[in-house]
């Protein structure tokens, strides 16, 4: 029997209290003994629950995730735009994108060459052509005025492909290209392009569609080492941005997109894609309505030129040009090299490059074409150049060397070859000037009688010098008058005049002319005479076109304009200045003529040149450099041959050299300024000399093939002098120095001009046939021709 007991009126398993009541119920419902019953008692009811999801049911989120998934991931978004655009900084832009080249321009804005790693040249929007800049948005960014800074879909698709491997894509717009190009680089990351994101939206903020466009413009690879549109124009068109056309523009505008391939030149084989690309640009630009469908119809291929101007290369010419200019603007305080190193700047010379390429021609003709590898001087042969306007100071054409990746050292600014007889003229134009007289108490004039024999001593006011220079040749000239003595550029005559006038006077009337204080061996002795100071050929130019322009000084300059970003820098104003007076200038160049003129002149190859034309040879000790300094009334140039060793630079005569058994300024060097003065001149009227003589200066005689000299007026801020005329006669009238009657001249019988011979004065005759030389050693080093 079990020990449990009996359930009844209940099912088995029941709490006690039956059907769930309460503990005490009694069994079947029953009220306890004394209790109340509740009347409508009802029991309590469970609650239901949701039954479980089973199968495919359960893989599919419910609401609450779906909208918690969104509201995270909005959250997040956000949050890291916020975070994101708080954190990422507009930097400074990298030092690829600033680096600017300087170009360097002759006068009529042709380019002469580049310097710096960077083919850049940043220009303003304005510069470029509407059409072009429209051209460009066809190609890249049709929206872009109108449309947001970025392209997130773009940009999605573009780190997709660069996750996935799928290739690597570029930022779509042209804010975000600018941003890649101007702030952060060409590398293609995820984290770039985030960081281009940001940078791009803020840059939007803060710079107009205007400047992001002209920087986009300025910092965008064309191919042809062109950074920037400026460069490109240059590259493939040779002309500035703002000469380039529609057509042309839409060409630039399709390098964008493969700059490398769609050069025709060097990848023919792509012409088919870049004809493609350039009518799609085309094209885009007729559907935003910037261009007509007529223009558009009359557009052909623009096919660029083969090459673009050199920028690898200061080879030839351009390195000395372009070391010359910078010499030039930091020696004037202008630009040091420090800024100019920046880069940037657009520099506009005074070379005129047809003058620049008849000065080259002319050397190579004269000089560079006769050099033989089987000389061994000629390996030594070295050639300077430099031509000045004389009425502007404009330096209008350079010969630096053979070539400046070869031979570095420019030759025309180098200052340490005697220049030899061609300093005579400033002994001369000092005594003029300062009316000078002779120790016997003489006016120096051309006329004046001098002894020039060989080794006379020079006599100072307190007796002999101590210095007796050798003539050329050690030939004895007896008593001799200034102007044959210029012809003959006998040593002896000038040493003695430099201390009849006094050699600090004479120093000093160089520098005003236009010598540097600094040349060196510019030293106040007799020998300063005979030229032991070591100018530049630029130097030379500079005084001689002194003389040239009647005595007026004007500096000379290498620079017209410099701009930077369209912006002009500052030049120094010009001063010109009385050097020396009018008639003395003039004086001194009517002497010279005869040098060019006479027979017995030493320069008489300069006639070639078929203009009126003055001119000094000069050499320097032991034939190391043969100069010849000259003019015409319009242009002023010196070329002057050196000799140095190509290894050690040591100083080498010149003996031998283009199989000459000797090398003076009478021979090479003349004959390349009178084949330049010829070219250079060719386009310009024939102008005779207008000169105004000291009293007793003049001279009959006959010019060879140059045409006479026209009177001219008196210059009244000078002693009244009666200027004469070269009539070409046979001067059979009257002396000079008396004040007789002369064919075509006045009582004075002031006539300027060289001789042939003739005697038509007492006190001016030529030396006759005196040939090429004169001159000799002196101990201050130079030599006299």
């Amino acid at each position: 029997m079990s020990d449990e007991p009996s359930r009844q009126d209940g099912d088995p398993g029941d709490p006690p209290g039956g059907d769930g009541g309460p503990s005490g119920a009694t069994p079947g419902g029953a009220t306890p003994a004394g209790a109340t019953p509740a009347a409508d008692a009802t029991p309590p009811s469970k609650s239901k629950r949701r039954p479980r999801r089973t199968g495919w049911r359960r893989l599919v989120p419910t609401w609450r995730m779906v909208l918690f998934t969104v509201v995270a991931v909005v959250v997040i978004v956000v949050g890291g735009f916020v975070a994101g655009y708080k954190l990422v900084d507009i930097p400074p832009a990298n030092a690829a994108a600033t680096a600017q080249s300087n170009v360097y321009l002759y006068a009529d804005g042709t380019q002469i060459a580049r310097d710096g790693d960077i083919n850049r040249e940043n220009v303003p929007l304005a510069q470029v052509p509407k059409t072009v800049q429209r051209a460009v948005l066809a190609a890249e960014d049709r929206g872009f005025y109108s449309e947001p800074a970025v392209d997130p879909p773009g940009m999605v698709r573009a780190a997709w492909n660069t996750v996935t491997g799928k290739g690597t894509q570029g930022g779509s717009t042209i804010t975000q290209q600018y941003v890649k190009n101007y702030y952060l680089g060409q590398q293609q990351t995820v984290v770039r392009k985030a960081k281009e994101f940001f940078i791009a939206v803020k840059l939007n903020r803060e710079k107009s569609k205007r400047q992001i466009l002209q920087g986009y413009l300025n910092t965008s690879y064309f191919g042809r080492n062109a950074y920037g549109v400026q460069a490109a124009a240059q590259a493939y068109y040779g002309e500035n941005i703002d000469k380039i056309d529609t057509a042309q523009g839409a060409y630039l505008a399709s390098l964008l997109n493969a700059p490398s391939e769609f050069d025709v030149i060097a990848h023919p084989e792509n012409t088919s894609a870049a004809k493609a690309r350039w009518n799609y640009v085309l094209d885009g630009m007729v559907k935003e309505h910037w261009l007509t469908e007529a223009a558009r119809a009359k557009l052909s291929f623009p096919t660029p030129t083969r090459s673009g101007p050199s920028t690898a290369g200061l080879t030839g010419q351009r390195g000395y040009i372009v070391r010359a200019v910078k010499d030039y603007l930091a020696g004037r305080r202008i630009l040091d090299e420090d800024t100019l190193a920046s880069g940037g700047y657009r520099i506009t010379t005074t070379l005129q490059k047809p003058r620049q390429d008849a000065l080259v021609k002319a050397v190579d003709d004269n000089v560079n074409s006769k050099l033989s590898k089987d000389r061994d001087a000629d390996r030594d042969v070295r050639v300077g150049g430099a031509s000045i306007d004389p009425a502007t100071g404009d330096v209008v054409a350079m010969y630096g060397g053979i070539d400046y990746t070869k031979q570095y050292v420019n030759n025309a600014t180098r200052r340490d070859f005697q220049v030899g007889s061609t300093f005579k003229p400033f002994v001369l134009a000092a005594a003029l000037q300062n009316g000078s007289h002779t120790q016997d108490g003489d006016l120096i004039t051309p006329n004046t009688t001098y002894n020039g024999d060989n080794h006379r001593m020079v006599q100072g006011p307190n007796g002999p010098t101590g210095y007796a220079p050798a003539n050329e040749d050690d030939h004895d000239y007896g008593d001799i008058d200034v102007r044959t003595a210029t012809n003959k550029s006998v040593n002896a005559v000038y040493a003695q005049m430099a201390e009849d006038v006094g050699p600090s006077t004479v120093e000093q009337t160089a520098i005003s002319l236009g010598l540097p204080a600094s040349t060196p061996d510019l030293t106040a002795t007799p020998s300063i005479a005979l030229g032991p100071a070591t100018a530049s050929v630029l130097d030379m130019a500079q005084a001689y076109a002194t003389l040239a322009n009647h005595g007026m000084r004007e500096d000379y300059t290498l620079v017209a304009r410099i701009t930077k970003n369209g912006a002009a820098v500052a030049l120094p104003k010009r001063s010109p200045a009385q050097a020396v007076s009018r008639q003395a200038a003039d004086t001194t160049t009517s002497v010279l003529r005869t040098v060019v003129d006479s027979r017995g002149g030493t320069g008489t190859a300069a006639r070639a040149a078929g203009r009126p034309a003055a001119g000094k040879t000069g050499t320097a000790e032991n034939d190391k450099a043969a100069w010849f300094a000259g003019y015409t009334p319009d242009l002023t140039t010196v070329v002057a041959l050196m000799g140095a060793d190509p290894k050690s630079a040591r100083h080498e005569p010149l003996y031998g050299a283009l199989g000459l058994g000797r090398v003076n300024g009478g021979g090479p060097s003349a004959q390349i300024w009178a084949q330049y003065t010829a070219a250079a001149l060719k386009d310009s009227p024939v102008r005779n000399f207008d000169l105004r003589l000291l009293p007793d200066a003049a001279q009959h005689h006959k010019p060879s093939g140059a045409p006479p000299d026209e009177p001219s007026g008196t210059d009244t801020s000078q002693p009244p002098a009666t200027d004469g005329t070269d009539t070409g006669g046979d001067g059979t009238g009257g002396t000079g120095t008396t004040g007789g009657d002369s064919t075509g001249g006045d009582s004075a019988g002031n006539t300027d001009g060289g001789d042939t011979g003739d005697t038509g004065d007492t006190g001016g005759t030529d030396g006759g046939d005196g040939g090429d030389g004169g001159g000799s050693t002196d101990s201050g080093g130079a030599t006299g021709t």
